[in-house]
């Protein structure tokens, strides 16, 4: 078992020690709030358009957030949006009576994948409205399979499931749910918003200068041994990497495959500042956590690690700044990547060879601006998803209308 996983673990088990003992201390029950569950830091970002939104036209509720996993919980625990931020519970009869009897919920709002049998059952038993977001469908899943009778249990306790495709409520409706409609899926929300006011790292930017730009996001070793073959081919490219995993020895590891003296990380940035010979350096390794989703915006190309692992991390950051993207094979249980690839603005590749190939296409001012705005165009055709969500709410939660 690896020491990452240990780790989690124990972060998992020591979040939830004395937690309902911590609820009640910082919870006014007597006050109704909206509540907001996420699996991690991914489905935290997909549902955070709902959230700005709920504050901003239900200002008089305050918000719960609970994430399942440590990631999302270390990292989002003091989100300014949020009254509160908790693990989940284990999911137990008990523990589902406790947690809603603390919250007093209003409404709770799942995003995508997450189903909790006994806290969808409280909810559904005390007429609570429940609402899954973004959620997607695949034949392969344990709703619709004959011994899956537990979780068609579970999508029946839902008030309202928003589904990111028509393929999704077609299956739907085959097992008898028809409480669903397309509502699109809110990332194309929040990847909209980001790029129309990114962040700006003044350093990054001028350690790009003049240059053409590739910039690769999550990367993982398989992912950053390639890229290391176009790094020697493209030298009057600069690229900026931020690797899924920073630890030390992995940033390590990268680094043994580069030309020596060609690399900085971007803490000896912020210490030391720019060095001389800026021409000199060309690549650039993110150090840390938090700056990717905003770095697209001084790239020409973008590439997306993980699919050469367990699966393509985001694509639509990129997609948002208009910029052309390549990702490894293990991209076929992403919606939105196919999408991109339909319409000509990725370019899935299974070795260096035709990571080469692409790059060597994506070198041509226009065919790189053809595919680029390809990617913007499809973002911003997408969007729409949160206000969708919110005239159901305003209609049949907060009767507004």
């Amino acid at each position: 078992m690896s020491q990452a996983f240990n780790v989690k673990a124990k972060a998992w088990v020591k979040g939830r020690k004395n937690l309902f003992q911590k609820m009640k201390q910082e919870v006014n029950s007597e006050k109704q709030h909206i509540w907001f569950h996420f699996a991690s830091l991914g489905e935290f970002e997909q549902g955070r358009p709902v959230i700005e939104k709920v504050k901003s036209d239900y200002p008089g509720y305050p918000v719960v957030i609970t994430f399942f996993s440590p990631s999302g919980y270390e990292l989002r625990k003091n989100y300014a949006l949020a009254d509160h931020v908790f693990y989940l519970p284990l999911d137990t009869r008990r523990n589902a009576s406790q947690f809603v009897d603390i919250i007093n919920p209003k409404l709770a709002i799942f995003t995508k994948y997450e189903y909790w049998y006994h806290f969808f059952s409280e909810l559904n038993r005390r007429s609570i409205p429940l609402i899954v977001i973004s959620a997607i469908f695949r034949d392969d899943q344990i709703f619709f399979k004959w011994y899956g009778g537990l979780h068609r249990a579970m999508l029946r306790k839902v008030s309202r499931l928003f589904v990111q495709d028509a393929a999704s409520i077609s299956m739907l409706e085959n097992i008898g749910i028809t409480h669903a409609s397309i509502g699109g899926d809110t990332r194309f929300d929040r990847v909209a918003s980001n790029a129309r006011q990114p962040k700006d790292f003044q350093l990054v930017r001028e350690f790009c200068g003049s240059a053409n730009v590739l910039v690769a996001g999550s990367t993982w070793p398989e992912d950053e041994n390639i890229l290391s073959k176009a790094i020697e081919r493209f030298e009057e490219w600069k690229f900026i990497i931020a690797p899924h995993e920073i630890k030390p020895d992995k940033l390590k590891a990268f680094e043994s495959l580069l030309p020596a003296n060609t690399y900085l990380r971007y803490s000896e940035l912020k210490e030391n500042g720019l060095p001389d010979e800026t021409k000199k350096w060309r690549i650039l390794i993110i150090d840390n956590i938090g700056m990717l989703s905003s770095l697209y915006q001084y790239g020409q190309i973008a590439y997306i690690g993980g699919g050469f692992g367990v699966g393509i991390h985001n694509t639509l950051e990129a997609a948002a700044f208009g910029l052309p993207i390549i990702f490894g094979p293990n991209y076929k249980r992403f919606l939105e990547a196919k999408m991109l690839i339909a319409e000509n603005a990725a370019f899935s590749i299974k070795n260096k060879d035709e990571l080469l190939e692409v790059l060597n296409k994506l070198k041509e001012i226009d065919f790189r601006r053809e595919s680029g705005n390809a990617a913007k165009k499809l973002v911003l055709n997408n969007t729409g998803a949160t206000e969708a969500i919110f005239s159901y709410l305003d209609e049949y939660v907060f009767k507004r209308r």
